[in-house]
């Protein structure tokens, strides 16, 4: 652990708040500067609220339609590591399922046949399209099709070194992207450049350099896609926003790019996983190098933080703060160290562990910092988790010695987990991932 740098130090949490709906329980952890004792908070429910009295003053929390408080059931338990630091209550919710709960909003949701659209840029909310009407709109095949072609067929693979290229009125969705044809408005909104990706410099010195035709907003240079042919775009999710065409409205106001980005992937990785049943993700570049590792833990937490500055004179101007519903995931970023993320990638690729989810290279980045950013601002106890050490086999041993393939956990200590390689041990933290606002609960504010 010597050789490992601590994560980065987190911000003055007042209160913070995490509903678990399956299991139907909570956490409350209350930053001992806002509390020096259990006995000094004291938590109450109202309709569709939590009420948290602490010396530093009251605090009222919304909680999403269906979520309510079950009295009397808030008690103390040990903090672990942190007591010095936190106090943490445990608690009990009840949950009424609404219909809306599964519904999104994504463009992977939105798109169906039959009906008219239009492209923004993500960036600046430039049209970058004509308005579109798709006679169809299909899935692509899984990325790894190819491979279980060559497993499971008796005759050669007929589509071999061939892509699936849309018609003109026809949408195609990948796991991250759209292709769909260009139209005669591309030239005025849109420019093509065209770049390397791998260097015969670099750690993969083998793999040939690869030209890629990469499309930009031309009104802010924002990277949008490429061009995989010479009339076929692919655009990202995390760089366009698709509305349905209603009359002359106009598009609203571009969403903050941290925000989009975090509930556009978030909102992915929980479709994703419902589909292909995995909670292993490899984030990559188009040409295909790992740049971030995730474990998807659950998609069923509500969380809500209150830094400790605003309990004391809050605004009555200002909303109450709402519980939002969250991703929680477990992430380690291949680049931060040497050997051991490269030990970890290694194993990664030999087991087929982490569905690939490409994103191009500035956008990966830009995750990478929300997801730090996301991090930074948790209690300390729930940076990290120590429940389970990862073997190189890719299997999580529970302090109780129990094994489980392809598994992590939680425990009273907070949110971590080490993940062992060849005997060294590596830390991967925690951040907690606000899904759309649009998926009936509202994000944090």
């Amino acid at each position: 652990m010597a050789e490992l740098e601590g994560p980065a130090k987190t911000h003055g949490v007042g209160v913070f708040l995490e509903l678990r709906k399956r299991l139907q329980t909570g956490l409350l952890i209350v930053g001992k500067n806002v509390a020096s004792s259990p006995a000094d908070v004291v938590v109450t429910g109202g309709e569709s609220s939590l009420h948290i009295k602490t010396p530093k003053g009251e605090l009222s929390l919304t909680l999403p339609a269906g979520v309510t408080f079950e009295q009397g059931s808030c008690t103390p338990t040990p903090a672990g590591d942190f007591c010095e630091e936190e106090l943490h209550f445990r608690l009990r919710i009840c949950v009424t399922r609404s219909p809306d709960e599964e519904a999104s909003d994504s463009a992977m949701e939105t798109l169906r046949a039959k009906e008219t659209y239009c492209f923004h840029c993500q960036g600046c909310m430039t049209r970058l399209l004509e308005d579109r009407e798709f006679k169809r709109v299909l899935p692509l095949p899984n990325c790894n099709w190819n491979a279980i072609v060559d497993d499971w067929c008796c005759h050669p693979d007929p589509f071999a070194n061939r892509k699936l290229l849309p018609r003109a009125e026809d949408c195609l969705l990948g796991d991250t992207f759209l292709l769909l044809a260009k139209d005669g408005g591309c030239a005025e909104t849109l420019t093509e450049e065209v770049s390397l990706i791998g260097s015969k410099d670099g750690p993969d010195s083998k793999k040939p350099c690869r030209r890629l035709a990469l499309i930009s907003c031309k009104s802010c240079s924002l990277v949008l896609g490429e061009a995989v042919a010479p009339e076929t775009l692919k655009l990202y999710i995390t760089q366009v926003v698709v509305e349905p065409a209603v009359g002359d409205r106009q598009p609203e106001a571009s969403l903050n790019r941290s925000l989009f980005l975090q509930q556009t992937v978030a909102a992915r990785l929980l479709g994703l996983s419902t589909s292909l049943s995995t909670f292993h993700f490899s984030i990559q570049t188009p040409d295909g190098k790992a740049f971030l590792l995730v474990w998807l833990l659950n998609g069923d937490s509500v969380t809500a933080s209150v830094p400790e500055s605003s309990l004391g004179c809050p605004d009555p101007h200002d909303p109450s703060p709402g519980a939002a519903r969250a991703l929680k995931l477990l992430y380690a970023s291949p680049s931060d160290t040497g050997a051991q993320q490269r030990d970890i990638v290694t194993s990664w690729e030999a087991n087929a562990i982490g569905h690939p989810v490409v994103l191009p290279l500035s956008v990966c980045e830009e995750l990478l910092q929300v997801i730090d950013d996301s991090n930074s601002t948790l209690p300390a106890s729930m940076c990290c988790m120590r429940s389970y050490e990862q073997t190189s086999e890719m299997q999580c041993i529970s302090a109780w010695g129990n094994t489980h393939p392809h598994c992590t956990g939680l425990t009273r200590g907070g949110v971590s987990e080490t993940v062992r390689s060849k005997g060294r041990c590596q830390e991967v933290r925690t951040p907690l991932v606000p899904l759309r606002e649009h998926m009936l609960y509202a994000c944090v504010r």
